[in-house]
């Protein structure tokens, strides 16, 4: 068995596979991951361009197995605002991998739009990416276990905790709109693994301010402003979300996490 995760940028329609021992995992992102597997994180400057993206993968896949860490990161192009190019490459991770035992939807992306003035396509843009793209990996993912009568799978969602309250700052209120709409998915779906009497397991982790290239994004006009976000706190690392998401993956079979909320020490909201 292996794992096999996904890293998609959604900007620039580039996905990476990592085939690790154990379990098949998919795990997609839109930037840098905020989490992997192995025990290190990709490193700052948190650069958008996928060249530069792709070269902080194939480093750390190169770190990773000079350390002797097990498994293979795998480049993978898909753009995880196309439905055609999800589907193409859940095809290419059957044809070469057999399949996925874990998914772990971490795509996600905010636009400064808010509800009274925002552009429809950025608005559209947070849709396709937090919610369509989470909703079709999760279904590919499911039925690929199913197929091959997988009965111990995971999908784990990375929410937000802006999709538990929203705070009163207009350029993230439709983000939040986007990360609620996360909660009630991941629920849904725990229900209906229930009524398909699977015990695959649907878990949310919905952390605070994370030092990723998420405010480089959010405020890709004011370069200083997204710097001062990560500056004001000491915010949750790399590392935090995934010893988070290996704590949820141990766990035992008959444990079913449903959320794990997480922010830092020093933050308020």
């Amino acid at each position: 068995m292996i794992y096999r995760l996904c890293l998609g940028c959604r900007c620039a329609g580039w996905c990476w596979l990592l085939a690790a021992p154990k379990r098949p995992v998919v795990f997609q992102t839109r930037v840098p991951p905020a989490a992997d597997v192995c025990p290190r994180s990709l490193p700052p400057p948190w650069d958008p361009s996928v060249s530069a993206a792709l070269s902080l993968v194939l480093k750390l896949a190169a770190e990773c197995q000079s350390a002797g860490y097990p498994g293979t990161l795998i480049p993978y192009k898909c753009d995880l605002s196309n439905e055609e190019e999800i589907l193409s490459m859940f095809s290419a991770i059957k044809t070469l991998h057999q399949g996925v035992d874990v998914c772990i939807n971490n795509a996600g992306l905010a636009r400064p739009e808010p509800l009274l003035s925002g552009k429809t396509e950025g608005w559209r843009t947070m849709i396709d990416v937090n919610v369509m793209a989470v909703s079709i990996c999760t279904r590919e993912a499911y039925q690929s276990m199913k197929e091959r009568n997988i009965d111990d799978g995971h999908i784990i969602n990375i929410n937000s905790m802006n999709g538990h309250s929203v705070v009163p700052q207009s350029v993230v209120h439709f983000y939040s709109a986007t990360k609620y709409a996360v909660t009630a998915l991941t629920e849904g779906l725990r229900q209906e693994l229930r009524e398909a009497k699977t015990h695959i397991r649907a878990t949310c982790i919905s952390p605070g301010l994370v030092e990723t290239g998420f405010a480089f994004k959010l405020h890709d006009n004011d370069p200083e402003r997204a710097a001062a976000t990560y500056e004001s706190i000491r915010c949750l690392k790399a590392e935090d979300m995934a010893n988070a998401v290996i704590y949820v993956l141990s766990a035992p079979p008959h444990v079913q996490i449903g959320d794990i909320q997480m922010r830092p020490t020093e933050q308020i909201s």
